[in-house]
């Protein structure tokens, strides 16, 4: 699985894979000696040296994933963070395409115009009628343009605002797929609204009569992630993101430039890894991925994504409404909460 775009850290793999490669391609196309013909008829002489040993490939490969589950297993923050912004990496339409049925997609704000930079539409997940909403940052050059490459304008969310009170008045779930830097910082997005457009979602969403799913897919960026992530059930893919400010914001506002070093120290004083926002309670749950993350495996991980939603929205389909609405708005009430010890007494008896 050779690819233009390589991850630092994976370069024994690309080795491994290359080999791989060559071991296939070995034992596939014909040696130059069965392909000359003997007088009479073609010969069928011993196979060249480069033909690979009975089990070679697969000892390559067994070698290959035991490597990436190892240097997986012990990624830091800061690979965890461009392992999320893999441009091979599913997105929500990819998960549209392999989890939802019969998937109807529906356009504009009915205020100022369409954003494709947020997807909406209505669709079945395994049994289940639902509304999906999520962040697109696109594939090609001008799909990640006209897509602003996954930063929303304010239309996108009001778009999705709009469909979501639909998905209540028909008492359909909805499901949200998070993956954003941040919302659009443009100046026509500021001048349309873009803060008034992500508080009144967080508002509205918190009070939607509706059970509400929400999966961080890739990067989970501050407002922009928020503005479809207030849900009654929240969690992240393993190699996900999840924080108030990207690291390269970040190390840019306290040590005024954003290079390798800053970038790392930022994302580790974050705490935006998927274990982390499970232990702070930000998360509900952490959803494994493949061997070598979402992208080496895009089917793998859809089937994970669906089993986990069903799960979820089935249990929540049951609980009534307005107990939803309370447990929602409890869950996020307990963020950042806190307890204050006293200080322990002095041993030595001083003031």
């Amino acid at each position: 699985m050779s690819t233009f775009y390589q991850l630092d850290f994976e370069r024994p793999v690309i080795e491994l894979e290359r080999e791989i490669e060559a071991a296939e391609r070995a034992g596939t196309l014909p040696s130059e000696a069965d392909a000359v013909p003997a007088l009479g008829g073609v010969a069928h002489l011993p196979a060249s040296d480069a033909a690979p040993r009975p089990g070679q490939v697969a000892q390559l490969r067994e070698r290959r994933d035991q490597l990436l589950a190892d240097l997986y297993r012990k990624l830091s923050p800061w690979d965890t963070v461009r392992v999320a912004r893999h441009p091979n990496r599913p997105q929500t339409r990819d998960y549209l395409a392999r989890l939802c049925r019969d998937f109807c997609e529906l356009h504009g704000d009915r205020r100022f115009g369409d954003d494709p930079a947020i997807v909406t539409g209505f669709g079945r997940i395994g049994s289940i009628k639902c509304l999906f909403v999520g962040h697109q940052k696109g594939k090609s050059t001008q799909e990640k343009l006209a897509c602003h490459f996954g930063c929303a304008h304010p239309e996108g969310y009001r778009k999705a605002l709009a469909k979501m009170k639909l998905a209540e008045k028909y008492k359909l779930p909805i499901i949200t797929f998070v993956d954003t830097p941040g919302a659009y910082p443009g100046l026509g997005a500021e001048q349309r609204g873009q803060a008034e457009a992500i508080a009144v979602n967080m508002r509205e969403m918190s009070i939607l009569r509706t059970p509400i799913v929400s999966l961080v897919i890739g990067e989970g960026g501050s407002g922009g992630a928020l503005g479809i992530a207030v849900a009654d059930r929240v969690a992240m893919l393993e190699h996900a993101w999840y924080s108030v400010i990207s690291p390269e914001g970040c190390a840019a506002i306290l040590w005024k430039q954003a290079n390798e070093q800053t970038n790392s120290a930022a994302a580790i004083a974050l705490k935006l890894t998927a274990k982390d926002n499970l232990h702070l309670g930000i998360i509900d749950a952490i959803i494994p991925e493949p061997v070598g993350g979402a992208h080496r495996d895009p089917a793998k991980a859809a089937a994970t994504v669906e089993r986990w939603l069903v799960e979820e929205l089935t249990r929540l389909r049951e609980i009534n409404p307005d107990a939803l609405v309370e447990q929602r708005y409890a869950r996020f009430r307990k963020l950042g909460s806190y307890a204050e010890l006293p200080a322990p007494a002095d041993p030595s008896g001083s003031d």
